[in-house]
């Protein structure tokens, strides 16, 4: 299983890179996303951190690490701004943290990102349909979170998604051992989202996609 949305203590995790990608590795996982939160203030100081400690590990261990960052809370006109550092700092994927329905995220976040044309567009909250469909132009992959909280509109987001033609992936938004899960697990959350059994497979090839492309 491929996750790509995780937080180690550079932001709001608990554990440090080596621990928590060794955890998910137990877990059955074949890929994780560094993510931490990230603004104009710390990108600098974050990614390339991730990315020398994903280059480390990704030399002795089987689980591929994915070296990334969650731009958090970023004011929608400085997203592509954001998006941009980080990518030239050496971040492989690149997520905003959208319009999750239980955070006071700001207004025009999701479409900010999409616009920009960030990787993953996690926990997009009641995203609209025009959303949807310009996320599935641009190429921006939707999220399905197992992540409590966040996971209350993964059903929205689901059927949003299905009638835009965008492509999902499923992630847990880690930030402690707790949050990681398995395959079977997986299954029950996009279940509970109201999905065809068969969008796990899909949601697995997209994020297999994303990691071989470019």
């Amino acid at each position: 299983m491929i996750d790509l949305h995780a937080h180690t203590f550079f932001s709001d995790g608990v554990l440090v890179a080596s621990e928590l990608a060794r955890r998910a590795e137990a877990k059955g996982l074949t890929a994780l996303g560094l993510t931490d939160h990230g603004d104009l203030s710390n990108i600098d100081f974050i990614v390339p951190r991730i990315v020398a400690v994903a280059d480390k590990l990704n030399e002795v261990m089987g689980l591929e690490v994915v070296p990334g960052i969650e731009l958090t809370h970023v004011p929608p006109a400085h997203i592509a701004e954001g998006a941009a550092l980080a990518r030239s700092l050496g971040a492989r994927v690149v997520i905003v943290h959208g319009e999750t329905v239980v955070e006071p995220v700001a207004p025009g976040t999701n479409r900010a990102a999409i616009e920009a044309k960030v990787d993953i567009l996690a926990h997009p909250g009641l995203i609209t349909d025009e959303e949807a469909a310009l996320a599935a132009a641009n190429g921006v992959l939707l999220e399905i979170t197992a992540r409590g909280g966040h996971s209350l509109t993964n059903g929205h987001v689901g059927k949003a998604a299905l009638k835009a033609g965008a492509s999902m992936v499923i992630d847990t938004d880690t930030h402690d051992p707790g949050d990681l899960i398995d395959e079977a697990f997986a299954r029950k959350v996009i279940a509970g989202a109201g999905l065809p059994e068969s969008a796990f497979e899909t949601m697995q090839a997209n994020a297999r996609a994303f990691l071989t492309r470019g």
